[in-house]
């Protein structure tokens, strides 16, 4: 299993999902972390900046954990059969751990109206 955590800065989990560059990819066996490494995007393959249909480096993660995302992403996320995870969580590799225990606090997912339309 892979899990994907977006972290713009490295420190922190990233508020933006969409516009984020910078993910921590974890591969997951048998329940522990057995490697993780920072996936740079460029601009153009940012979810905000590239298509549904295209293909993205992310689609071989099941899990994406992010501080907040929209519903029209995590309908994209979904159709690739990506879970889409909201949390309050700062910290990404406590929010891996507390995903892989089955106590990761999640939050809703936010509604999408800042005034632009996703291709």
């Amino acid at each position: 299993m892979k899990i994907a955590v977006a972290s713009q800065n490295r420190k922190e989990i990233t508020g933006h999902t969409g516009r984020c560059r910078k993910f921590w990819i974890y591969t997951i066996d048998n329940d522990v972390i057995a490697a993780k490494e920072m996936l740079e995007l460029p601009k153009e393959q940012s979810f905000h900046e590239s298509s549904r249909w295209e293909p993205s480096p992310l689609d071989d993660v099941q899990v994406l954990i992010a501080g907040g995302m929209g519903t029209g992403l995590a309908r994209r996320l979904q159709e690739k059969n990506i879970q889409a995870l909201i949390t309050k969580e700062t910290d990404p590799d406590q929010a891996v751990e507390d995903f892989l225990n089955g106590n990761l606090k999640t939050e809703p997912l936010e509604p999408h109206e800042h005034g632009h339309k996703h291709q």
